[in-house]
C-alpha cells in the first residue's frame, strides 16, 4: 500500500478506527537499546551518513532535530539516476530505498549515535520491505555506508543488538556500499515541518521526534536544521 493511499484513508476515517488498522508497532514504540560498542574513529571534517527506514519524511524530520547534524535531505538510494522520481520510485521495482543523507558534523556527533537514534526510534529495523503502514521495497531498512569504518561499524552494531536481543525480532536491515545519491524532490524536503498537522505526519512521524527529545535528550534540537535554511546559508 502506498503511502498516497494512506493519506487519503485517513482522511476518509476517524483516528480511532485508524488505529486500529496500524500495525502493532507504531511509531511511538520507541526500543531503548545500548551504544554501540565500536564506533568510528575521530574525524575533522563534515561525514556523510544515508540510511533509509521507511518513508523518508520522518527520517529526514528526527535528523533535523538532532545535534551535530548539519543537513539531512529526502532522497533515493540503491537505483539508478534515470528511476530517481518519486512516482517511479513508489512502483517499488527501481531498486530505491526512501533514504535520508545526513551531513554532519563527527565533533558534535559520531557515526555510532546516528546510527542508534535510527534503530532506536526513527523505524523498526525487523520489518522487512516495509514501515508502518507503508510497503514494498522502496521502504525497506537499509543502511548506505561511504566508507569500509562504516560498514564495520554498522554491521558490528546489528550483531550486537541481536545478540542483546532488545528486540522481539531479529533486524533485517540490510547494509551496502553507496553507489549514489539523489535528492528527492523539492515538496519532500523539510515536510514534517511544513507538514504537522497532516493526519499521517501526527500519527507515524511527529512521535519519533518526541522519541527522540525523550530518549536522546543530549542529542535533541528544538528548531529543526531546514534543507531551505540550509540553501540560503551556502
Amino acid at each position: 500500500m502506498r503511502r498516497l493511499a494512506v493519506l487519503s484513508l485517513f482522511a476518509a476515517t476517524a483516528a480511532l478506527s485508524l488505529a486500529f488498522a496500524m500495525p502493532s508497532r507504531a511509531a511511538e514504540d520507541a526500543v531503548v537499546i545500548p551504544a554501540p560498542a565500536m564506533d568510528a574513529a575521530p574525524a575533522s571534517g563534515i561525514q556523510t551518513a544515508v540510511v533509509a527506514g521507511g518513508c523518508f519524511w520522518g527520517v529526514q524530520g528526527v535528523f533535523q532535530h538532532t545535534a551535530g547534524v548539519v543537513n539531512a535531505v529526502s532522497g533515493y538510494a540503491g537505483g539508478t539516476k534515470a528511476t530517481a522520481d518519486y512516482q517511479t520510485v513508489s512502483s517499488g521495482r527501481t531498486g530505491h530505498a526512501e533514504s535520508v543523507e545526513i551531513k554532519y558534523d563527527p565533533k558534535k556527533i559520531s557515526y555510532g549515535k546516528i546510527l542508534q537514534i535510527y534503530f532506536s526510534v526513527v523505524h523498526d529495523p525487523t520489518q522487512l520491505n516495509r514501515q508502518g503502514p507503508d510497503v514494498g521495497s522502496q521502504y525497506r531498512s537499509a543502511i548506505f555506508t561511504t566508507s569500509d569504518e562504516q560498514k564495520k561499524v554498522a554491521e558490528a552494531y546489528i550483531a550486537q543488538l541481536n545478540a542483546a536481543r532488545v528486540f522481539n525480532k531479529p533486524i533485517v536491515t540490510k547494509v551496502g556500499a553507496l553507489e549514489a545519491f539523489y535528492p528527492a524532490e523539492a515538496y519532500h524536503q523539510d515536510y514534517l515541518t511544513l507538514h504537522p498537522n497532516q493526519p499521517y505526519i501526527a500519527y507515524n512521524d511527529l512521535p519519533k521526534v518526541e522519541n527522540l527529545k525523550k530518549l536522546f535528550a543530549d542529542n535533541y534540537i528544538e528548531k529543526p536544521t531546514l534543507v531551505n535554511a540550509s540553501k540560503a546559508t551556502n
